[in-house]
């Protein structure tokens, strides 16, 4: 029973959020090859993004804002990709290559600036992405086709100088999910797409047995004792952005490849919040996350976005409702969750002060 407790205690939030999405599928009353078709496609475009998320949570970093600025170079790069014609698998390789060096700087830049403001890197990032946003809109909003020449009648708005609202991958769609695709029923499984991310699941577990990965366990769970024993803190903090915003990059545009048309000045808006919130609903929090909650996380997220406009139709007699609850479930639990965790760091503090006191 005790068994039983502890269980439950530890999952809550993962039980919790399966037992809402049950009910959405009850209600909704979908077709049961929709729902697989749906849910697939999401799995497939969304995973990666969200395991970009797990090694600055292990390292003591919380949740990584930041990679809104992976997201941006990803999408630099398809558009530089799109300018110069790049197809096929060759060319979303070539992609992602272009976007490598991109995020790297920007991840060196983000983890500076998070090294100066430790103990408040979660809300450090988010100012991050919306000042990242604001450079990458002036940019191609202004300065290209002025500062920047650009000419090329399909990405440039014509009256005017910047880029088009919306960008057409059509040489590069579903170039990694149609290399090999298995069909059941209506819907078709990505098989490629689910090996990379499957590969990535892999190369974090092995990090984590790697000497550098061990090296992040230790900053994370103690800063200043890893410090002690001779580990460079703040470079490793670095690294562990820079690895997130590079993976972050790649997700940005394996996801972009699976829907195939980039909207230019908000396709990233929300890749942080979404991602996130889909890690913490898989049970993860502030300090500490698992590739099972990752995946977990990202299956329950989708399923009830998937879900939510039906059931809330079939419920209220509107299919608004449902797309409220699902923005206020995404911003709602990392609410809770960023409260739950300045709960328990003054509770912590407060006992290891009651110790100093009593000894």
């Amino acid at each position: 029973m005790n068994q039983v407790k502890k269980f439950i205690s530890k999952n809550a939030v993962p039980i919790l959020f399966a037992i809402v999405c049950l009910l959405g599928v009850y209600y909704a009353q979908m077709p049961g090859q929709f729902l697989l078709m749906e849910i697939v496609k999401r799995m497939a475009r969304n995973s990666f993004l969200v395991l970009s998320l797990i090694i600055p949570v292990v390292a003591g970093m919380g949740l990584n804002f930041g990679i809104v600025l992976g997201a941006l170079a990803g999408q630099v790069a398809l558009i530089l990709s799109t300018h110069w014609e790049w197809s096929g698998i060759g060319g979303l390789l070539l992609t992602a290559l272009l976007a490598t060096p991109m995020a790297v700087l920007f991840g060196i830049l983000a983890g500076m600036v998070l090294n100066k403001a430790k103990g408040r890197e979660m809300i450090t990032g988010m100012v991050m992405g919306f000042f990242a946003n604001g450079v990458y809109q002036f940019i191609f909003l202004f300065l290209v086709g002025t500062v920047i020449p650009f000419e090329n009648a399909a990405l440039r708005i014509s009256t005017s100088p910047g880029l088009r609202n919306t960008v057409n991958l059509t040489r590069i769609r579903g170039a990694l999910d149609n290399i090999w695709t298995v069909q059941i029923g209506f819907t078709k499984v990505p098989i490629v797409t689910f090996l990379v991310i499957a590969l990535l699941a892999i190369a974090i577990w092995a990090f984590f047995k790697t000497k550098l990965g061990q090296d992040f366990r230790a900053v994370g769970q103690d800063r200043h004792i890893a410090g002690v024993a001779g580990i460079q803190t703040d470079r490793n903090r670095v690294l562990a952005i820079v690895f997130s915003t590079v993976l972050a990059a790649w997700g940005q545009i394996i996801f972009l490849q699976n829907i195939g048309t980039l909207n230019t000045y908000n396709s990233h808006e929300q890749v942080g919040t979404f991602a996130i919130a889909a890690l913490l609903i898989g049970g993860a929090s502030v300090t500490r996350a698992t590739i099972g909650q990752a995946l977990m996380g990202t299956f329950l997220f989708h399923l009830l976005f998937v879900v939510s406009p039906s059931a809330g139709q079939a419920i209220f007699g509107s299919a608004q409702v449902g797309e409220y609850f699902r923005v206020f479930v995404a911003y709602g639990i990392i609410a809770i969750s960023l409260a739950l965790h300045a709960w328990r760091s003054r509770s912590l503090a407060k006992a290891r002060l009651k110790e100093d006191v009593s000894a």
